[in-house]
């Protein structure tokens, strides 16, 4: 049986009289990876805004560890769509600014962090700067420093949607031979099925104006998964029911 770590209930927002979402209730067990799957303009963003404590909702709680988190920032670590690595400052020291935040000393925080490279496939950039890295390097980089402001619970907003089709394939390798390792509680927000269907434990569909909850998809597949379970029929069967469905 999972442990949940995170659970949304009954969840509303809205802005200037329109309702976003809509008595929205989920959950994020320990070590999943749970996405949250939708058109553009559904409520996605606005959801994780309400679960990170940079929103607060009209109604509904979130639970983190059983603890009621919200409105309360700084408990569930959150990476945008964009990497927003520091242009001046060294690799190292961008992984190494949630460590420093929290009052660590530079040295022991980059000690720390460096510990940590070789798991993310970072191994010998820590001296380089941002401009200096790949997008799909960028994107470690972003990962690394976002697992250590929690390592309890992730949101990722779409963080591979900027990577072409070549390079999202290997970082979302990559990405699933970390997960087995870190054991990081992770929602993904993502506009891509296929990455959806490859990278969750399990998907939510968000859907309709105000955004609700339309269906939660189980993928029965364990990970890690083969190489090419794109092209199964298991696969192309999860890919129509999600079509059917938003």
């Amino acid at each position: 049986m999972i442990m949940e770590k995170l659970e949304i209930k009954g969840v509303s927002k809205s802005f200037d009289g329109k309702k976003i979402i809509d008595d929205i209730s989920l959950s994020l067990g320990q070590g999943e990876i749970v996405s949250l799957l939708g058109v553009s303009g559904g409520g996605k963003t606005t959801l994780f805004n309400i679960i990170s404590g940079l929103t607060q909702p009209d109604c509904g709680k979130v639970y983190l560890n059983g603890e009621d988190i919200t409105g309360t920032s700084g408990k569930i670590s959150y990476m945008m769509q964009k990497d927003l690595l520091l242009p001046y400052r060294t690799v190292i020291d961008n992984v190494a600014l949630p460590l420093l935040l929290k009052g660590e000393k530079k040295k022991p925080a980059r000690e720390k962090a460096s510990l940590l490279f070789g798991d993310f496939g970072l191994e010998g950039t820590q001296k380089k700067y941002p401009a200096q890295l790949s997008g799909g390097m960028k994107q470690r980089a972003a990962l690394l420093r976002t697992y250590l402001f929690s390592k309890d619970v992730a949101l990722l907003d779409e963080p591979f949607s900027a990577l072409d089709t070549l390079t999202k394939a290997s970082v979302h390798r990559w990405y699933l031979d970390v997960m087995e390792k870190i054991k990081l509680s992770t929602f993904f927000i993502t506009h891509d099925i296929d990455e959806a269907i490859l990278l969750s434990d399990r998907i939510y569909l968000l859907s309709g104006t105000p955004g609700r909850i339309t269906d939660e998809i189980i993928i029965e597949q364990p990970r890690p998964r083969p190489d090419d379970f794109n092209l199964t029929e298991e696969f192309l069967g999860y890919k129509k029911r999600i079509l059917n469905s938003l």
